[in-house]
């Protein structure tokens, strides 16, 4: 993915290698909880847009209001959850 967003500037061997370098230094800085904490929050945030895209393809599709309601509801949770979630 790093190397489509940079347009092949940066190879996938240098996006791997900075990958692994990120989740090393996480490891070393951070307790596991801390780790599963942040990754919580951006399965939440990853899922919200999710359901906010969705939410936006039923509306312009005009298809049913309760699914666009439905999509915009959980995407909006997602993002509380996301904010707001603490460890527990």
């Amino acid at each position: 993915m790093i190397a489509e967003r940079t347009h092949g500037r940066v190879a996938p061997r240098t996006g791997y290698a900075i990958l692994v370098a990120i989740g090393l230094v996480l490891t070393w800085m951070m307790s596991v909880f801390e780790i599963i904490s942040y990754a919580s929050r951006a399965f939440a945030l990853y899922h919200a847009l999710q359901a906010l895209i969705a939410a936006h393809g039923v509306s312009l599709e005009r298809q049913s209001g309760a699914k666009a309601v439905a999509f915009t509801l959980l995407g909006l949770m997602g993002v509380l959850i996301a904010v707001f979630g603490t460890s527990v």
